[in-house]
C-alpha cells in the first residue's frame, strides 16, 4: 500500500523513504564504533524486518530520554493532495516545531504556473464546540443558515461563482498569479511533496492526530502514520505513538 484516500478528493501517497529500523540502531551505535545486525532481515513478507531485543531496547530508550537524533538519519518523501486550510495547519506544525522544519523538503505545485481543474473540499458540517474556540463538535448534516440556503447549498454556490469568475479573468487574459485570486482559497485543494526525517513524521503524527487537532488534518496525519509504520514499526513503539479512534 503506498496511497490512501482522505476527504472527498485528497491523498497522501508515499512516495520513496530510505533507511529502516536497524539505521537508527546502526546511527546511534556508531558513538561506540559498533554496528546492530538484523534479527531477521527484511522479507517480501516482512519488509520492515526484526530488530533484536537489544536494539528494541535502545531504540525505546532514545525516544524516552529525546536523544533524537538517530532518527533523523531515515527520511520519507510523501504527496500529498489536501485543502488549503489542512495545508495551513501542516507548515504551522513543522515551522514551530522545534527547528524540524531544518530537515523538512517543502515543493507545491503553483497556480502560478499551473491552471489544472480548481477541485474543492465540502465538509461534512460540524457543530462549534462548548469547551473551547478551536476544533468542533457534533456532526450537524447540512444546517439552514440565516435565509433560505443550507450550508452546503451556499458552498456550491460560491465556489461555482468564484471558478466562472477565475475563468472569466484568465479568458481575459489576467495573469494566473492573480487570477486565483477569485478562488475560494481555504477549501481549495493543493498538491505538494514533503520529504521528511521519520523524527519528525512521528512528531507529526503524535500532535496532528490528537484530539485538539483540527478534524480533516487528523484524517492526513493517520494515513501518514499508515504509510510509514510499516516501515519503521519499532522507532514507531519506541515513542508510544498509538492511532487514535
Amino acid at each position: 500500500m503506498d496511497r490512501i484516500e482522505v476527504l472527498d478528493h485528497g491523498y497522501v501517497r508515499l512516495v520513496d523513504w530510505m533507511g529502516s529500523d536497524l539505521s537508527v540502531a546502526n546511527a546511534a551505535r556508531v558513538s561506540f564504533d559498533k554496528e546492530a545486525e538484523w534479527e531477521q532481515p527484511p522479507t517480501e513478507g516482512d519488509a520492515s524486518g526484526r530488530l533484536k531485543q537489544a536494539d528494541q531496547r535502545l531504540l525505546r530508550f532514545l525516544a524516552t530520554h529525546e536523544h533524537t537524533s538517530p532518527f533523523r538519519h531515515a527520511t520519507l518523501q510523501f504527496e500529498v493532495y489536501a485543502p488549503m486550510m489542512v495545508k495551513n495547519q501542516w507548515i504551522k506544525h513543522w515551522v514551530s516545531s522545534a527547528h524540524l522544519e531544518e530537515h523538512s523538503g517543502w515543493n507545491e505545485s503553483s497556480r502560478r504556473y499551473v491552471t489544472e481543474e480548481p477541485i474543492f473540499y465540502v465538509p461534512e458540517w460540524r457543530s462549534a464546540p462548548d469547551n473551547r474556540k478551536q476544533g468542533s463538535g457534533e456532526a450537524l448534516g447540512d444546517p439552514q443558515l440565516a435565509g433560505d440556503a443550507t450550508a452546503g447549498t451556499l458552498m456550491r454556490q460560491t465556489i461555482e461563482a468564484g471558478v466562472h469568475n477565475y475563468a472569466r479573468a484568465m479568458a481575459a487574459g489576467l495573469c494566473a498569479e492573480q487570477a486565483r485570486c477569485f478562488l475560494p482559497a481555504y477549501a481549495l485543494y493543493v498538491r505538494w511533496r514533503w520529504t521528511v526525517s521519520l523524527q519528525a513524521v512521528i512528531h507529526f503524527v503524535e500532535l496532528r492526530d490528537a484530539a485538539e487537532a483540527q478534524w480533516e488534518i487528523r484524517q492526513y496525519a493517520k494515513a501518514v502514520r499508515q504509510l510509514a509504520e510499516p516501515h519503521f514499526p519499532e522507532s514507531f513503539r519506541a515513542f508510544g505513538t498509538e492511532e487514535q479512534p
